[in-house]
């Protein structure tokens, strides 16, 4: 199975969706499975992982509702207060829902770089693992050493590095990011997701070599074992198409293994994500 570990969905909402700005116009309206669906089968892609991308429960119901309606959606990231005094209880609650894998706070905009090491947001983290939920990791490469420490206090929580930390390949700048994402690999519960490359980019004047120093970075520190494909649909429509997001990894990893582009186009995803579970009998996660 082809599985595409990072694409969100949302019904457009101006003042909700403010992070859309008049630059990025194109992202100013309605994204379903529905439209989605035909990108995939033409790229050959059975599945998603929808992520959140709006920070409330009501997130989180809305693409669950979405997963029960459409099977091309295999999992869910979605979003909950960990900092919250009662996140016991909504961890707890979401347990139910056998489409829900983990979850994901949107970090990069916090003006705290080290927000994630917030002894509150430390505390529902710590409540993950306990329950099998996975975290996603957004932030921007001056964050990466509180990610460090993140990932180091909590060894048995998995953790997913989004969009390779975001490394600034518009400006061509490779340090201190490189030293720091290596560093971040050396955690053997971490992965990291080979997404968001084109928007980090000149959306207008990218070339396929410009990716390829960050790209050759995270394959030496996390090795095919640890990487997996993500689109970041439709935030990658602002500089590409679906195709020319999936044809970018295809041409980096052409001459590997065919067990390792099976890895890094879906067996690492379902064995993160623990997808497997969704083939079973309904019920709550165990």
């Amino acid at each position: 199975m082809r599985i595409d570990a990072h694409q969100h969905f949302w019904s457009y909402q101006p003042i909700r969706d403010s992070w859309i700005t008049d630059g990025m116009s194109a992202l100013k309206r309605d994204f379903f499975p529905e439209h989605l669906l035909p990108e995939l089968r033409s790229a050959g892609i059975d599945g998603t992982i929808a992520v959140q991308a709006d920070q409330s429960e009501e997130e989180t119901r809305f693409l669950l509702r979405l997963a029960e309606k459409h099977h091309s959606i295999l999992g869910v990231v979605g979003w909950v207060d960990l900092r919250a005094p009662g996140i016991a209880d909504r961890l707890d609650h979401f347990r139910q829902f056998r489409a829900l894998s983990g979850f994901r706070h949107i970090a990069q905009a916090e003006p705290d770089d080290r927000f994630l090491l917030r002894a509150d947001f430390r505390r529902g983290i710590a409540l993950l693992a306990e329950l099998d939920f996975t975290y996603d990791i957004l932030i921007y490469p001056r964050q990466l050493p509180a990610a460090i420490e993140l990932v180091a206090a909590h060894p048995r929580q998995t953790f997913v590095v989004d969009h390779l930390a975001k490394p600034e390949i518009r400006a061509r700048k490779l340090q201190p990011w490189a030293r720091l994402i290596r560093e971040l690999a050396a955690a053997p519960n971490v992965v990291c997701k080979l997404s968001g490359l084109l928007t980090e980019a000149d959306w207008a004047g990218w070339n396929p070599k410009d990716f390829n120093p960050y790209l050759d970075v995270v394959f030496e520190s996390f090795g095919a074992e640890r990487l997996m494909f993500g689109s970041d649909w439709p935030v990658c429509l602002l500089a590409g198409t679906y195709r020319q997001v999936v044809d970018l990894i295809s041409t980096y990893v052409r001459g590997r293994p065919t067990e390792e582009r099976a890895a890094i186009f879906g067996g690492n995803a379902a064995r993160f994500y623990k997808l497997r579970a969704l083939s079973d009998e309904p019920g709550p996660r165990q």
